[in-house]
């Protein structure tokens, strides 16, 4: 008997010309000019080149097999079981072979996790910097984002390890947490969060008692995702430490003891989660299960922070990833569905709708490579690249993590009816897009962040300034007229931080300071990489986003005046349109 896809169904049905297709079989990297364009700006020549091959392949997965696997280990959520098949007390967690798949790919085949870490991944002979290894994150993560979490935390893992472990620790569990062989791997967990507690560390109530050459640990902790780790890093207080963040030492929690059994803590139950519902977190009890001190027993804090700065990094890139899957649905629909004889693309109303859709996703693309460069600039050994990460990385994730939530509701509504139904991406993208705004800190946990500890406290405005006016300096191509007032909006945005920070009864305008932050330097960094990708294809179109981050992303203006005028909609058929537009076009209509 013949068998038919989907697919080929709905094509066989002439009824389908009316109806809007999806991003099934699409190449994620090939539809997305300015994913590579930002990859020759940011990386040498040589890596670009190696990488690309790999890229064309995952974007190609992306669109097609690994959406399929994603789509079904979203459906077919993880189980935990008590017992084994012959009775024993020893709990396990079911997943299906899709998300098995997913892992295969991420772990196996591209070795996302280790990039930065081990040498020698996809047959490069060295380590990938940031900027490399999130080009990857980005195109997985457009099929999957509840996977994303494992990979984050094995690669914060073994960088905590590899950073303050003993010589003896980084020998038992380094490799293996950065092995691609995936019979050799053992992934990693991260489990900070308790009830009591929450973003409030210092309060948390799990102990460490010492015994011998390792330590016991008791207590429970609320949300551990990637539930069944093998090796877990989190944070205790150590038996008659102080109080606080000071009195917080980190630990190493093997999932086996070295005798092959269990060791002693349980999984409670596993979390009902609005998304990511492929990856298993849960709550776990800690029974006085064996764990080993990881560097200084009073900098445990401080060594964990570290890493949540890397992985606010990391969770940024991962909601431009949904956005970006957003924008292609959204942009599929429209090039493709025909209403009242017009395609929608062609609607006054829906180019303005997909305009907030590319404007948003666009910027956030530009700040993840902007803060990728800055942590491997800062991890070189540049002290004025690590200021500038510590303002960045709280800033990235404070407004890319907000704007993938309204980015892919927009989308949603732009598929309409049926793309509220769980069969398509859509739904999926928007009920993901809410936990980047949640993980590794609420909105307001991280802008006060970047504004009372990143600008109050350690100064790095300073940082930001510079490098920002260093990039409009190095943008000879723009207008001068648009760098002036890009140079004139720096120092607004940067002097209303330091007037924030400054007054501790401004903390309610921590949002408000963290988001013109944002919006003043993706403008910046936009024109910048209009000036360089003009250089290299002649192409000036992110200077109009620049333009239009200004006037849409800044609040300004009288709102009951009428908006419509020339300006705007010739910028949006140059950006809605496939022609390259040269910089004096772009000039004019951005000054």
């Amino acid at each position: 008997m013949q068998q038919h896809s989907q697919n080929d169904l709905v094509n066989s049905d002439p009824r389908s010309s009316r109806l809007a297709p999806d991003t099934s079989g699409m190449n994620f990297y090939h539809a997305d000019p300015s994913l590579s364009d930002l990859l020759r700006i940011h990386l040498p020549e040589a890596l670009f080149h190696h990488i690309e091959p790999h890229l064309e392949r995952l974007g190609r997965l992306a669109g097609g097999h690994l959406d399929e696997c994603a789509r079904l280990a979203d459906r077919h959520v993880p189980v935990l079981h008590q017992r084994d098949r012959f009775g024993r007390d020893v709990q396990w967690i079911e997943y299906h072979p899709a998300y098995r798949e997913l892992e295969r790919a991420a772990f196996g085949e591209f070795g996302i996790h280790a990039m930065s870490i081990r040498k020698g991944i996809l047959g490069w002979g060295d380590k990938y910097p940031v900027a490399a290894k999130h080009a990857f994150t980005f195109l997985f993560n457009q099929a999957e984002f509840g996977l994303g979490c494992p990979i984050n935390v094995t690669d914060g893992c073994a960088k905590l390890l590899a950073n303050f472990g003993s010589e003896a620790l980084k020998a038992k569990y380094l490799d293996g947490l950065t092995q691609t062989d995936m019979n050799k791997l053992t992934q990693g967990g991260q489990f900070m969060t308790e009830k009591e507690g929450g973003s409030d560390v210092g309060t948390l109530t799990t102990t460490a008692v010492e015994e011998g050459d390792h330590w016991r640990l008791y207590g429970e902790k609320w949300f551990c995702s990637n539930a069944d780790a093998k090796v877990v890093m989190l944070l205790a207080r150590p038996e008659g430490a102080g109080p606080g963040t000071r009195g917080v030492g980190l630990f190493l929690m093997p999932r086996t003891l070295d005798d092959g059994s269990p060791n002693h803590y349980r999984i409670v139950r596993l979390k009902d989660k609005l998304g990511t519902r492929s990856m298993a977190s849960g709550e776990i009890k800690l029974e006085g299960a064996i764990a080993y001190a990881v560097g200084k027993l009073d900098r445990g804090f401080v060594q964990m922070a570290e890493m949540v700065n890397s992985s606010r990094l990391s969770n940024g890139v991962k909601s431009t990833a949904l956005m970006r899957r957003a924008w292609h649905d959204a942009m599929t629909v429209a090039k493709n569905r025909v209403v009242f004889g017009r395609r929608i693309i062609d609607l006054p109303l829906a180019q303005r709708q997909l305009m907030k859709i590319t404007l948003a996703t666009e910027q956030a693309l530009s700040m993840s490579f902007l803060t990728a460069d800055a942590l491997d600039r800062a991890e070189a050994g540049s002290q004025d690249a690590a200021a500038l990460l510590r303002i960045l990385t709280p800033t990235l994730k404070f407004r890319a993590t907000r704007d993938a939530r309204k980015v892919c509701g927009d989308a949603m509504e732009m598929r309409g009816g049926i793309g509220y139904i769980e069969e398509f991406a859509t739904a999926r993208l928007l009920r993901d897009a809410h936990l980047g705004s949640i993980w590794e800190g609420t909105g307001n946990i991280v802008a006060i962040d970047a504004l009372t500890r990143a600008v109050g406290r350690h100064g790095a405005d300073a940082a930001l300034a510079a490098d920002l006016h260093a990039r409009l300096d190095d943008s000879a191509d723009v207008p001068s007229g648009w760098r002036d007032r890009l140079r004139g909006l720096t120092d607004r945005a940067v002097g209303f931080a330091r007037e924030v920070a400054g007054r501790g009864e401004n903390e309610a305008e921590a949002r408000r300071a963290t988001s013109l932050l944002y919006h003043v330097a993706s403008a910046v960094a936009l024109a910048w990489e209009a000036h360089r990708i003009h250089q290299m294809r002649g192409d000036a179109r992110r200077l109009l986003l620049s333009r239009l981050v200004i006037d849409h992303r800044l609040p300004s203006g009288d709102p009951f005046r009428m908006s419509d005028d020339g300006r705007q909609r010739a910028i949006t058929q140059a950006l809605l349109g496939d022609r390259a537009v040269g910089m004096e076009e772009a000039g004019e209509l951005a000054e």
